[in-house]
């Protein structure tokens, strides 16, 4: 329905509940269209930033230095370190790096006079946070603002040791002084052990009571390397904390990328993969200009016209004064984007926000959305067919009511109607049981499916390829303190993340101790794929919390055949020490194997990073791309499932996989490729579409091919497929030694 149909009266309602404003201030002459109402209200935004936004905001940076710059002789040292201590956290926070470190030096000169008057742990937090700008000072110079992209990622060695190193050992200096005088303070350890590594001197001049052992930081097993290509192909796109989708919005067979940063001056970016191995940003063509903000990002084709169409999720984090409207984009098939957010029915309500999800949980052919608000109500839109939603939440008892941080759907019991599972930061969990008749039962607490207590991301997945969804959500117990422990092997007591493995028939095991995933990992962005295409599902966590201090390297984890996972990240290569936020699998050069796309960057305006592609150095198995086309059901098939029987090495087995953009904080493509191991032709390749309950049946089906699969067709259709590799890759096209190998310990 378009917005040009409404009355005069009814568009003014509209724009006045979009901005905020009082209807009786609006005119009730000629109102704009819906695109150009989302761009007034997202400049409003913008401009209440600074008096609204605590992350991003100035105001009490401003403060504090007129009362600073107003502080009468009369007051106590201990009152303008008070005032220094504050005008140090704001500066960094705003990227104000040196005036953080001159306002931690006045501060610092304080402590003597300070020191009896306060506790012990508060002059270690002042030396820590005066190391810490240094540290930051090193990472503008050298990661940056510098020429390698390799002084980020952990274990820190050969071309990532920093070149301009002055922050870095003025940070050894202070970390040194705080460990002397608090041995046991972990987060000072772990800090000193990286300050070394960046300067070339981990581990030999680490004072060998504070140092953290090399083979701590190695991976449990030998595994290729992959390089981030991202700086050779335009892809580094610096911005703060925000969300990813890789999928192919122009319809050309190539995978094109959305990023988006929550910044509410940050531009949505949309970068065309021009299908020769690089890629060509078209934000401006694709009619995103002045679209800004969204902490998160994703995709359907909610009007099953055949395009996939982006939503953006934005206010997270931010409680009350983050009620900003998230965006529904449509797609018009060509890569060029409208704002339909009012005319669609979801405009009418606005709650802070990061989380999402797609399916029909109606089975009528037509994909409904669930949003998982912070401390409102969360939302399901039933989509009624003709591009309009209702939400109808309450009904079906889905509110949750509680601090929503990743949203799931998936149909654990195998009745045909997706499920969702909710994790939330502030309490249990939910498991929301279809019932069928519009409405859901939250079973958790039944299925013992409630932890961890403090939770962030979430997916359903089958694991270990039994053909019952099994459910993955981190433990978040924010703070460095828990990563450094656990690398010292003195790991503090905090939940682990949870596996819930299901048995296909509404039953749950917790088994993530029994999968070895007992590490502290504090994931925010991440999802799965099959980087080795075994058929087993592995994952990467994109890690941190917003402060500075919360260097901890994203991770990468290996899929032991469905009996456990192992951490290959330092193999790998991809132990970034940015915040990572949004992350996709996706194999972006067409050449059958699954690259890892990362969005990089922290919360405030000063810890921006730029993204990284891990290009995928390739391991010599089979694979099978399928995009489905469904007519009955939603076009892309989302929550359809499909399983391929494989003969490898004698023996049968099946691989299964589950149309949906993967996790809940960054968004894989919905065309799948399944991991074939070493067999060259599926036996078997069935589909099932859940809204009809049809299965289509396939025989001897040819590996390492793109296909599409319409459905209630005998004949799947062979796609036109041409590899890209990317240019100017130093991986796989130079032969760069990348396999089976296990880089040298620092």
């Amino acid at each position: 329905m378009s917005l040009s149909l409404l009355s005069p009266g009814c568009r003014a309602l509209i724009l006045a509940v979009l901005l905020g404003a009082t209807p009786a201030l609006l005119s009730t002459a000629e109102a704009p269209d819906g695109h150009q109402m989302m761009l007034a209200v997202l400049k409003k935004i913008e401009a209440r930033t600074g008096v609204e936004n605590h992350y991003l905001g100035d105001g009490g940076l401003r403060r504090i230095e007129e009362q600073l710059a107003a502080s009468p002789e009369s007051s106590t040292d201990l009152d303008r370190f008070r005032l220094l201590v504050l005008a140090r956290f704001h500066n960094l926070r705003l990227g104000r790096t040196a005036e953080s470190i001159t306002r931690y030096l006045e501060a610092d000169r304080l402590l003597p006079s300070i020191e009896s008057q306060v506790p012990r742990e508060f002059v270690d937090e002042a030396i820590l946070q005066l190391a810490v700008a240094y540290l930051r000072m090193g990472e503008n110079d050298n990661c940056v603002h510098g020429s390698t992209n390799q002084s980020c990622l952990l274990p820190i060695r050969g071309g990532g040791i920093h070149r301009k190193q002055e922050g870095s050992l003025k940070a050894i200096e202070h970390l040194t002084r705080l460990v002397e005088r608090s041995p046991d303070h972990a987060t000072g350890r772990w800090l000193l052990n990286l300050a070394h590594m960046t300067v070339g001197s981990y581990p030999e001049k680490v004072p060998e009571k504070f140092l953290i052992p090399p083979e701590r930081f190695a991976s449990s097993e030998k595994f290729p390397r992959f390089l981030n290509v991202a700086p050779n192909l335009g892809l580094d796109v610096m911005s703060m904390c925000g969300g990813a989708i890789v999928d192919d919005f122009d319809n050309d067979g190539f995978l094109d990328i959305v990023v988006s940063g929550w910044g509410t001056s940050e531009q949505i970016r949309y970068f065309k993969n021009n299908g020769d191995g690089g890629f060509t940003e078209r934000t401006e063509e694709a009619g995103l200009t002045g679209l800004y903000g969204g902490l998160n990002l994703v995709q359907a084709d909610y009007d099953n016209d055949g395009d996939i169409d982006v939503l953006v999720l934005r206010g997270a984090w931010l409680d009350r004064a983050g009620r900003h409207p998230n965006s529904l984009l449509r797609n018009d098939g060509k890569g060029y984007f409208r704002d339909v957010t009012a005319e669609s029915g979801l405009g009418r309500v606005h709650y802070p926000t990061q989380t999402a999800g797609w399916a029909d949980y109606d089975n009528d052919g037509d994909l409904d959305l669930y949003i998982g608000n912070e401390t409102f109500p969360s939302q399901l839109f039933r989509n009624n067919g003709k591009g309009l939603f209702s939400d109808v939440a309450g009904a079906a008892g889905v509110t949750n009511d509680r601090f929503a941080k990743g949203v799931t759907w998936g149909d654990y019991d195998g009745d045909r109607f997706p499920d969702i599972y909710v994790s939330n930061i502030d309490g249990d969990n939910r498991l929301y049981h279809n019932n069928g008749d519009g409405t859901f039962t939250d079973m958790a607490p039944a299925a013992g499916t409630t932890g961890p207590k403090k939770s962030f991301p979430t997916w359903f997945w089958d694991f270990n390829n039994d053909g019952a969804l099994d459910i993955y959500v981190s433990s978040y117990e924010a703070g460095v303190i828990y990563i450094a422990s656990d690398y010292m092997g003195t790991p503090l007591l905090v939940e682990p993340d949870h596996l819930y493995q299901g048995d296909g028939k509404g039953g749950f095991r917790e088994v993530s101790k029994e999968m070895g995933m007992t590490r502290i990992t504090q994931p925010m962005g991440s999802n799965f794929g099959d980087v080795d295409h075994d058929g087993y599902p592995d994952y990467y966590l994109g890690t941190g919390y917003p402060a500075y201090e919360g260097l901890m390297p994203n991770l990468l984890f290996h899929n032991q055949r469905g009996k456990g996972f192992a951490d290959v990240t330092a193999a790998a290569d991809v132990g970034h020490l940015q915040k990572g936020h949004g992350v996709a699998f996706a194999d972006l050069d067409n050449d059958g194997d699954e690259d890892i796309y990362a969005e990089l960057g922290g919360s405030f305006s000063g810890d921006a990073f730029m993204n990284a592609l891990f290009e995928n150095p390739g391991f010599g198995n089979h694979w099978l791309t399928v995009r489905l086309a469904g007519k009955k059901s939603n076009r892309f098939g989302v929550g359809s499932r499909i399983r391929a029987e494989i003969t490898e090495d004698g023996e049968k087995r099946s691989v299964y996989k589950w149309v949906n953009s993967g996790g809940s904080f960054g968004a894989n493509p919905l065309r799948l490729q399944i991991g074939l191991g070493k067999a060259d032709t599926i036996d078997l390749l069935e589909v099932f579409w859940p809204a009809t309950g049809e299965t289509q049946r396939f025989e001897n089906v040819p590996a390492d091919q793109f296909i599409e699969i319409t459905e209630s067709e005998k004949d799947f259709r062979q796609m036109e497929w041409r590899t890209a590799p990317f240019k100017a890759s130093a991986n796989k096209a130079a032969g760069h030694d990348t396999h089976n190998q296990q880089p040298p310990t620092p």
